[in-house]
């Protein structure tokens, strides 16, 4: 499985921010842990709800995967790369823990 720190990760987000271009990050955290704090602009597909919204999580390009701290973001590609082959998928470790522990900006709320 791919992975990538929150230090290489901000700088990508920054710059597609930036200049207007996508970063894709879903977030796989419960609502209530993303309304609390996420990284801005990711879009949020619950863990338990993988499979069911498969379909919204592109299967080209890269696509950064965040939870917590790493482990269920971790699960997540696991699943969508044994059944719907995305190959795609980048795990982001130490996740939003990591991400604000560096005093990255965050969203909170919706």
């Amino acid at each position: 499985m791919k992975q990538i720190s929150v230090n290489d990760l901000y700088p990508k987000w920054l710059s597609a921010k930036e200049g207007g271009e996508a970063c894709t990050i879903i977030d796989v955290r419960e609502v209530g842990e993303y309304q609390q704090a996420h990284v801005p602009n990711v879009a949020l597909i619950v863990l338990n709800t993988v499979p069911q919204r498969s379909d919204e999580i592109p299967s080209e390009g890269d696509v950064y995967v965040i939870c917590r701290s790493g482990g269920r973001s971790a699960q997540a590609i696991q699943f969508l790369e044994q059944n719907y082959g995305h190959q795609n998928l980048i795990n982001v470790s130490g996740g939003t823990m990591a991400w604000m522990q560096e005093n990255y900006p965050v969203d909170q709320g919706k």
